[in-house]
C-alpha cells in the first residue's frame, strides 16, 4: 500500500496510506455489525497494508473506538496513524432517547452533547484515549462545525465562534504538548474550512464528499489555500454517499439523500465516459481524489473483509489519462483538476 509522508504546517510528519480506513460503518452505521465481522474487516485491512485508521466518538457512540481498541491492541504505536475527532460530548441516557436511533444499531445508550469549548475539546479527547487504549492520536478533527449538522448559517457560525475562541486553545496546547501531532477539522463543506483557515494555524481538514469526480467547486478557492500552506486532505465519502459507487440507478443516493435528477443525469454522462475507456466508475472515483497533491488519504467505508478487498482492488486499477481528458472535454470535470 502507497504512503504519502504528509509534512503539516507545524512540523509533524505522518505517515498515511494513500487508501485509508473510515470506521464509521463498524459503529454500527446503518446496520449492526457482530464484533467478530468487525474485527475481521479490521484485519483485512492491515493485512492488506492499509495503516490510516479514522474514528470519532460519534461513530456508534463510542463503540467504532472501542472497536479499533480491541484491533490494535498489541501492534507497535509508531505502525499506524490514527485520527479522531471532539466537538460531541457522550451523555449517558434512557435507550429510548439515545443519538442516532434508526441511523445507529445496537450501540451504548448515549446522547451527544455539542461542546466545542476548551474544557468540552479536553474532556473529549481524554474519553476517546480511554475508548482507544492508546495515549496520543495523530490527528485531531473538529466533528462537524457545518451547515450540513447544525441545519443553518447563523447556528454553524456560533459553533465556528465558540471553537475559534476557546476550543482552538486546547487544540494547540494539546499540538504543543504531542497528545495529538496535528489537528483540522471533519466536515461536509468546503467554506467551513477556509474560514477556519482563515482564522487559525489549521494543519488538516477531512472534507466529506467534497472533492470528487461529481464535485470540484472546492479547486476555485479552497484547495490553492490547501497548496499554497501545505494543508492537508484525507478525502471521505469519495462516492459521495454511493452514486459514484453505484452509477445513476433507480434509488442511488447522493449526500446522504435519494440522488435528485440533475446528478443522476450528471453521472450517466460521466459512467458514459468511463465504459468508453473501459473504466468501472468507481474505479475512476476512488482513484481522482489523490491525484490532488493537497490529498494525502482516501477513505472509504467497509463492513467486510470482501468490501476490504474490494476497495483495495478498486484502487489499484491504472486509470488511463485520456479518460480524464475526455471528462475535460465534455465539461464533466473541472478543467484545472489535476490529474
Amino acid at each position: 500500500m502507497k504512503k504519502r509522508l504528509f509534512k503539516a504546517p507545524s512540523g509533524a510528519a505522518i505517515p498515511f496510506t494513500e487508501l485509508g480506513f473510515g470506521a464509521a460503518p463498524l459503529g454500527n452505521l446503518y446496520r449492526a455489525v457482530p464484533e467478530k465481522d468487525a474485527q475481521s474487516t479490521f484485519e483485512a485491512a492491515w493485512k492488506a497494508g492499509i495503516r490510516y485508521f479514522d474514528t470519532a466518538p460519534l461513530y456508534g457512540l463510542g463503540l467504532s473506538e472501542t472497536r479499533l481498541n480491541h484491533f490494535l491492541r498489541g501492534k507497535k504505536r509508531a505502525d499506524y496513524v490514527v485520527s479522531t475527532k471532539i466537538g460531541r460530548l457522550l451523555k449517558v441516557c434512557e435507550p429510548s432517547t439515545r443519538t442516532g436511533i434508526g441511523k445507529f444499531f445496537d450501540t451504548p445508550s448515549r446522547q451527544e452533547v455539542f461542546d466545542y469549548t476548551y474544557d468540552g475539546v479536553m474532556r473529549s479527547l481524554e474519553a476517546s484515549l480511554e475508548r482507544l487504549g492508546i495515549d496520543h492520536v495523530d490527528v485531531l478533527f473538529a466533528h462537524d462545525v457545518d451547515v450540513f449538522t447544525h441545519k443553518s448559517e447563523a447556528a454553524r457560525d456560533v459553533h465556528v465562534k465558540t471553537l475559534m475562541s476557546s476550543g482552538y486553545k486546547a487544540l494547540v496546547k494539546l499540538r504543543e504538548e504531542k497528545t495529538i501531532r496535528a489537528f483540522g477539522a471533519g466536515v461536509n463543506e468546503y467554506q467551513v474550512c477556509e474560514t477556519l483557515a482563515a482564522q487559525g494555524d489549521f494543519d488538516i481538514f477531512l472534507l466529506a464528499g467534497r472533492y470528487t469526480l461529481l464535485e470540484q467547486e472546492a479547486l476555485n478557492s479552497f484547495l490553492p489555500i490547501c497548496e499554497k500552506r501545505g494543508i492537508g486532505i484525507v478525502l471521505g465519502g469519495p462516492y459521495n454517499s454511493g452514486i459514484l459507487a453505484t452509477g445513476a440507478k433507480p434509488g442511488a443516493w447522493y449526500n446522504y439523500d435519494p440522488a435528485p435528477k440533475h446528478i443522476l443525469d450528471r453521472v450517466r454522462k460521466i459512467e458514459a465516459v468511463c465504459k468508453a475507456h473501459k473504466v468501472k466508475l468507481p474505479q475512476a472515483a476512488l482513484r481522482f481524489p489523490i491525484m490532488h497533491p493537497s490529498v494525502v488519504s482516501v477513505i472509504p467505508g467497509a463492513v467486510s473483509p470482501k468490501e476490504v478487498a474490494l476497495n483495495v482492488k478498486t484502487m489499484g486499477v491504472k486509470i488511463p489519462k485520456s479518460l480524464w481528458k475526455d471528462l475535460k472535454a465534455q465539461g464533466l470535470l473541472h478543467e484545472g483538476a489535476p490529474v
